[in-house]
């Protein structure tokens, strides 16, 4: 034996069988296959052990698909709640845009109609936006955004497409303040549009109020009231209110009257002032009467006290007729003046001639 040789070492026992199972198993192998070749059984087999497995299958899948569930439903309402923020952000922007569009609708509409006001009417008038309103029951104010440099002054009337609002009382560079018609300070000469009863309309806080109305006046519930012009601060024809109630006083002998400002006090946000009052042109006193006709001169012979005398006969007898035709009808023709109507500065005259007779106003 050489001397690097090591021990001998002891055959093992199962080193003889290894070789016999690997060719069992390789003869079991062969066997199965051409079993499932020619019977399909293995598959068969296969199938049941797939439908007994599957229920574990399904359990080791839980969490994975728990997992994704949430991750899924995290991002969904992180994404709705964006969405759901952006939809309410728009929301807000087309409200706004749709409170704008309608307050400028209105205002258009309040503008049209001050402006159809202003053409109706054919007056002078000034546009002034408000800048404030003091609707207290004492104190009945407007503040506008237009003062001496615009050319507003104190006492200017002020309107709206309703009727009569109030007048200017006091007036700055920039602003002016107006006094309202339903201040406790404020009275309005009005007049019943329907019979023409001329009254006074005073301020309550936020309603208007007639006195002293005579209870044989007419005035009823309904009425409408308009400015009379008298006093010439407001012009005649303005719509003032409507009369709402009527009510004895605590004298009971006349009537007190509520009146609803026909002038939207309380809104709009522009007034309209005017510039200049329009005046009605007055008529003559002897509008209507005829002068009588005068010779070019006395008749010879006369003296000026009958000159006189006849002068004023004749007028006399010449507005007497016209005044009895224009109120009661048909008169009968005047006679001659008498001599005593001159004054005695001299003899008696003689008859008048026929050129120098006072002429007579025929019916």
């Amino acid at each position: 034996m050489p001397p690097y040789a090591g021990p001998p070492v002891a055959s093992r026992q199962g080193d003889a069988s290894s070789p016999l199972r690997l060719l069992a198993y390789l003869a079991l192998a062969i066997t199965l296959i051409v079993l499932d070749d020619q019977g399909g059984w293995l598959s068969r087999l296969r199938q049941q052990a797939n439908v007994l497995v599957q229920p574990v299958w399904a359990l080791a899948g839980v969490p994975g698909r728990v997992g994704a569930s949430v991750r899924d439903n995290a991002a969904s309402h992180n994404q709705l709640v964006a969405e759901n923020r952006e939809l309410r952000n728009q929301l807000l922007l087309a409200n706004a845009r749709l409170t704008r569009l309608q307050t400028a609708a209105l205002d258009n509409a309040q503008l049209r109609e001050l402006l159809n006001v202003a053409e109706r009417s054919g007056l002078d008038v000034q546009l002034a936006p408000i800048l404030d309103i003091d609707l207290d029951p004492v104190r009945q104010r407007l503040v506008l955004d237009a003062g001496r440099r615009e050319g507003v002054h104190v006492g200017q009337a002020v309107i709206d497409a309703g009727g009569l609002m109030g007048q200017v009382i006091a007036v700055t560079p920039a602003h002016s303040t107006v006094l309202l018609l339903t201040d406790p300070d404020h009275a309005v000469p009005v007049t019943v549009a329907r019979n023409g009863v001329r009254l006074i309309a005073y301020g309550r806080g936020d309603t208007l109020e007639l006195r002293d109305i005579p209870l044989s006046a007419g005035v009823e519930v309904g009425d409408e009231i308009v400015t009379s012009g008298l006093g010439g601060r407001f012009p005649s024809g303005f719509p003032v209110g409507k009369i709402m109630k009527l009510r004895p006083d605590d004298t009971h002998a006349f009537l007190v009257g509520e009146l609803e400002p026909a002038a939207k006090l309380d809104r709009g946000r522009d007034v309209l002032l005017l510039r200049s009052v329009p005046t009605i042109a007055r008529r003559p006193v002897t509008d209507g009467l005829e002068l009588p006709a005068t010779s070019a001169g006395p008749a010879p012979g006369l003296s000026p006290a009958a000159v006189t005398a006849q002068s004023g006969g004749a007028a006399a007898s010449s507005v007497a007729p016209a005044l009895n035709t224009a109120t009661a009808g048909p008169a009968a023709p005047p006679a001659a003046a008498p001599a005593s109507s001159a004054p005695a500065t001299g003899p008696a005259a003689d008859p008048p001639s026929p050129a120098t007779a006072p002429a007579q106003v025929r019916p």
